[in-house]
């Protein structure tokens, strides 16, 4: 039975470019993720966007000295430069700055008003003088009152991780430089989770079968330790959401970023629906108790995503639809939230600001993807913190990749398409004999094997697997060797090449989640009609707002998750080399560029 499955995956701010910890924490985890369940047939959505709002993008604007507007279509746009390049298949790439995505959030917004969870009231927060305005948040700087870190922001320490109060700040300053600060009071709306707090333990504690120990248990403690607390969910910014409330003082207010942002998991589908021309269609994901929501991100923001946003959903309740599509509808609650750990850089935390990373694009401007996707899934830090090194990746990259599936792959091809006319042996296949029988019967146990690490999203093990099934049928190959003994029994050679195409058939759709350009390649090199994913293309969407660009992709619908169905006599295409080897030297070369 097919499943309805929504990948959402973490909303990249619109700040700084995409490094390698940010692409294995989130984007490439949800692309391998979605890429398996539309190989099965299964309904897949996978959306995400930028998030265009709050504090770390204004000041970017400001330290760059331009237009805010202007400053978040810059990295938007690259953004979707770079998951083109590297194969992030969103079926819709957005931005929350968008028109629907300002009706959605403020929709969530009056449905939590509605159903009581929402209050006003009034909190400390730094006022500067000299530019006659309220300074948010990253505005505001100081030394942590709890572990004395110098560089503590006015509402969270990113040294010990916990969630600060102001007017507790020690020696605050402004990071804009605005003179000498004070406190002055400012009226917020406030979200009580403490009365959602007994819905989302019994939420969290449903889903133990099945999640993180690593997300479940942190989550779990969280609450139990500190309890879910009222918090903001108002700003004195100008660049956000406009707070829905026809009153003179809120007109300077925005939606606070962390609220609306998650919301996106709801307005993009709906965006979806509308720029496909079908627009109820969202409500398959959301409006089906029986569809499966998978949550990718990374550890930084487990929290918000197993605590703060099913509390959103369960606020809202029916109210959100009622008030969004004059109907009475409760919402669907994530199902898992496989969060990553972090990826390191030669032994050291990445750093933007230090140049201490390796930046997606500038890194594709000079690998291959599948080359960085196959290094990023089998370092992927799913259980903990793991380590890009240049020289394992090199290393990965010649004697795996390359030597023992490339290698494989390209050396069966070549071999048979000389010697058979361009065409797979016409054998007969009663004919197989036990021990090719016995690798394809290995090779069909794989598609069992891999797809429940899939389905578990232990995603590095699966792609262990599949390498283990490529050394199979290499060591198949070093027994039966048909480059000997096609000199002397061309009838043996030909049972033993077919057995490999047959076998090399089927890795081609077990790698093609992580590999996705080359196993297309190679779906080709075999003759296939039929693509094995579909297409991304750009779209421009315009509203109120004005317009803004989105990544769109259209799936290959059909069961594709089975092995081969490769017949005797099948005109082949002329193959090449899948994968290139690296230089050794390359390694020194990337290192050196750090820190510059």
């Amino acid at each position: 039975m097919n499943e309805t499955i929504l990948v959402a995956v973490a909303w990249p701010y619109a700040n700084a470019q995409i490094h390698m910890g940010n692409i294995t924490g989130s984007h490439l985890p949800g692309d391998i993720f979605a890429r398996y369940h539309r190989l099965k047939g299964d309904n897949v959505l996978m959306i995400t966007g930028t998030d265009s709002h709050g504090t770390p993008v204004t000041m970017t604007a400001d330290k760059l000295g331009k237009p805010v507007e202007e400053v978040y279509k810059s990295f938007h746009e690259d953004f979707i430069r770079l998951f083109q390049q590297i194969g992030i298949s969103y079926d819709l790439y957005t931005t929350t700055h968008s028109q629907n995505h300002f009706k959605v959030s403020q929709s969530v917004f009056l449905a939590l008003q509605k159903n009581g969870y929402l209050y006003r009231a009034f909190s400390k927060q730094w006022y500067s003088p000299s530019a006659e305005k309220f300074l948010p948040d990253r505005y505001v700087e100081g030394t942590c009152y709890i572990c004395g870190y110098e560089g503590a922001r006015s509402d969270q320490c990113d040294n010990c991780g916990n969630v600060l109060e102001p007017e507790k700040l020690i020696n605050p300053r402004a990071t804009t430089g605005d003179g000498a600060l004070e406190l002055r009071d400012t009226e917020h709306f406030y979200l009580d989770l403490s009365k959602l707090e007994p819905d989302v333990k019994k939420f969290l504690r449903e889903r133990a079968d099945h999640m993180r120990e690593t997300v479940l248990g942190e989550s779990l403690r969280k609450i139990e330790n500190e309890g879910l607390k009222p918090r903001a969910i108002t700003r004195d910014l100008d660049w956000g959401i406009p707070v829905p409330v026809d009153e003179p003082q809120w007109k300077s207010k925005v939606l606070y970023v962390w609220f609306e942002a998650v919301i996106g998991y709801l307005s993009a589908p709906i965006e979806w629906a509308q720029a496909t021309g079908q627009a109820e269609a969202w409500r398959e994901w959301w409006l089906n108790p029986q569809a499966k929501h998978f949550h990718f991100i990374g550890k930084d923001n487990i929290f918000f995503h197993t605590s703060l946003w099913p509390a959103l959903i369960m606020g809202a309740g029916d109210g959100f639809m009622e008030i969004f599509a004059g109907e009475k509808a409760s919402l669907t609650l994530p199902y898992d939230v496989p969060a990553n750990q972090f990826m390191n850089l030669e032994g050291f935390k990445i750093s933007g600001s230090r140049q201490w990373a390796v930046w997606g694009l500038e890194a594709l401007a000079h690998y291959d993807p599948d080359a960085i996707r196959y290094y990023l899934t089998a370092n992927m830090p799913e259980a903990k913190d793991s380590d890009w090194s240049w020289s394992e990746f090199i290393t990965r990259n010649n004697n795996e990749l390359v030597a023992t599936w490339g290698n494989l792959a390209n050396r069966v091809l070549a071999f048979c398409y000389k010697h058979w006319d361009g065409c797979v042996p016409a054998v007969d296949e009663k004919a197989l004999r036990p021990a090719d029988l016995d690798l394809l019967a290995v090779i069909e146990n794989g598609f069992n094997i891999v797809g429940a690490e899939l389905d578990a999203v232990r995603l590095r093990a699966a792609l262990s697997e599949t390498m283990k099934l490529a050394t199979a049928v290499n060591q198949y190959l070093d027994v039966n060797a048909p480059w000997s003994a096609i000199k002397t029994d061309k009838d043996s050679a030909a049972l033993t090449v077919f057995t490999a195409l047959k076998a090399i058939d089927s890795l081609k759709i077990l790698f093609a989640p992580f590999l996705p350009f080359t196993s297309e390649r190679l779906n080709g090199f075999f003759g296939c009609e039929s693509a094995l994913f579909g297409e991304q293309f750009t779209q421009e969407a315009n509203d109120s707002l004005g317009s803004h660009q989105t990544l769109r992709y259209k799936p290959v619908l059909g069961v594709q998750w089975k092995p081969s169905e490769l017949k005797p006599g099948q005109k082949l295409n002329q193959p090449s080399p899948l994968f290139k080897k690296l230089e050794t030297s390359a390694a020194e070369e990337e290192r050196a560029k750090l820190g510059k």
